[in-house]
């Protein structure tokens, strides 16, 4: 098992803790992550890896901080 610090943005935050720590197993990814928090993955727009640039099928590491952040509208 890892353990995943991870801290959601915006709307992802409704109905859910703005930040938590996850516990998994050690082969995640962030689609895991997603999956289990019911975040359809289209909207995790926006992933951060310990302050890095990553996407949905990166792997995760034990003590990594998770961003996830939904698209950004305006204009």
């Amino acid at each position: 098992m890892i353990n995943v610090k991870v801290r959601l943005f915006a709307n992802l935050r409704d109905n859910r803790e703005k930040e938590m720590k996850i516990s998994t197993k050690k082969e995640a990814i962030v689609l895991d992550i997603v999956n289990d928090l019911k975040i359809s993955p289209k909207d995790a727009a926006i992933i951060l890896i310990n302050g890095r640039k990553a996407d949905i099928n990166t792997s995760l590491e034990d003590n990594d901080i998770l961003s996830i952040f939904p698209p950004i509208g305006g204009g």
